[in-house]
């Protein structure tokens, strides 16, 4: 079950970023600046205050601190608003001319040829909604919480202040079985020990789970938006006013939208295509990250930040056009270790992580698309494997 912090949690918690940083910035080591690459923008001396009771952040001493100097000293960490600017305004672009579309085809089935572009844009706009939660677009908390209520609450209908709170403890804590939500027994199972506990119809999703995996998350883009409606009871009143208006506004603008261009029927064939390949994009963009990759003993040795993140995260190699689809989490790794730098520059510090774990011999997986989704539903696949023998 998802359990809040306390209400003051959205004006006292910034990023994880935030926590991963300030111990260096603020310990008075040189930044290498003989690395910084030529051009490349000075590297900011403005850096956020560290989250309160931060026992897990790294000391000054750990084995990230050189990667970090090397990054820093090239420029890596500082924000790119005039790219977050173009790529805001050309989505919103792409979102407005889909619903000109709608608006202008009128009633015909023709119009459910635009329900998969919707769905493409739609995870775009998810993606925004996720730098924003990180502050990768700016460093002022109010305007990154504006960008992604409007990008989560207003235009996507799911909660901002869930997401952020939910993805901001997984960083933290990736894979961890006590503290990441996302591997938490839900739908999915993620271990043995998982698998042992589920009974009736539970057993049987876990039996079946990586065949199931993709026809689930075709219903993820409603649970998002269900999700968000039941967390509001846990938001204090003004979070609570503010997301549920817009999530409400949502709603009704895109029902509106669809039964005054669309017959009823035609509407509902709509919305159905429209969320089911918005779920799937998304399923098709978080399934390659963590799945089947290493998962900390709770009982066992506390790993350090940079084993925390890169042992638990897989890259997926590609081009641009991978980046595009997978809005840069496919460099899973580097955002991993470093929430709040930029997506377009994740790509310019693989060559430096990559070297660095080189360096240490720690292990950096890295694969192909296809074969990241074998990876993880083989794991799925296994887990549940038991019950299958039954």
């Amino acid at each position: 079950m998802h359990h809040r912090l306390t209400p003051a949690r959205t004006r006292v918690v910034a990023s994880w970023s935030q926590q991963v940083l300030a111990p260096y910035v603020s310990s008075g080591q040189p930044v290498a600046r003989e690395s910084r690459r030529p051009d490349m923008p000075e590297p900011t001396t403005a850096v956020a205050e560290p989250l309160r009771g931060t026992r897990d952040a790294p000391p000054a001493g750990s084995e990230f601190a050189p990667l970090l100097r090397t990054v820093r000293g090239q420029g890596l960490l500082q924000r790119r608003r005039t790219w977050y600017t173009v790529t805001i305004a050309t989505n919103a672009l792409a979102l407005a001319g889909i619903v000109t579309g709608i608006v202008l085809t009128g009633d015909s089935w023709w119009s459910l040829l635009l329900a998969p572009l919707l769905a493409v844009f739609g995870a775009r706009t998810a993606f925004i909604g996720h730098d924003a939660g990180h502050s990768q677009i700016t460093g002022d908390k109010s305007a990154a919480r504006v960008i992604g209520l409007i990008h989560g609450n207003l235009l996507l209908g799911m909660s901002y202040a869930w997401w952020n709170d939910k993805h901001n403890r997984h960083h933290a804590n990736p894979n961890h079985i006590d503290k990441d939500p996302d591997v938490v027994a839900d739908v999915l199972v993620f271990t043995g020990a998982q698998a042992k506990e589920r009974s009736g119809f539970r057993r049987w999703l876990t039996r079946h789970q990586a065949w199931l995996f993709f026809p689930l998350t075709l219903l993820e883009g409603v649970a998002l938006k269900i999700h968000g409606f039941q967390d509001l009871r846990r938001q204090t009143p003004r979070e609570r006013t503010v997301e549920g208006l817009l999530l409400v506004t949502h709603l009704a603008a895109y029902a509106t939208l669809l039964l005054s261009s669309l017959s009823p029927g035609r509407a509902l064939a709509f919305a159905a295509l429209h969320q089911a390949l918005f779920g799937l994009h998304l399923g098709l963009a978080f399934a390659p990250n963590h799945k089947g990759m290493e998962m900390p003993d709770p009982n066992g040795e506390r790993w350090g930040h940079l084993h925390r993140q890169v042992l638990t995260s897989r890259n997926i190699r590609g081009g641009i056009l991978t980046d595009w689809f997978l809005g840069g989490l496919n460099y899973q790794i580097e955002h991993h270790l470093f929430p709040s730098m930029p997506r377009p520059h994740l790509r310019l510090t693989q060559p430096l992580v990559r070297a660095h774990c080189r360096e240490l011999g720690v292990p950096y997986a890295e694969t192909g698309l296809v074969d990241s989704y074998r990876q993880a539903l083989s794991h799925l696949h296994a887990v549940g494997e038991p019950l299958r023998t039954e």
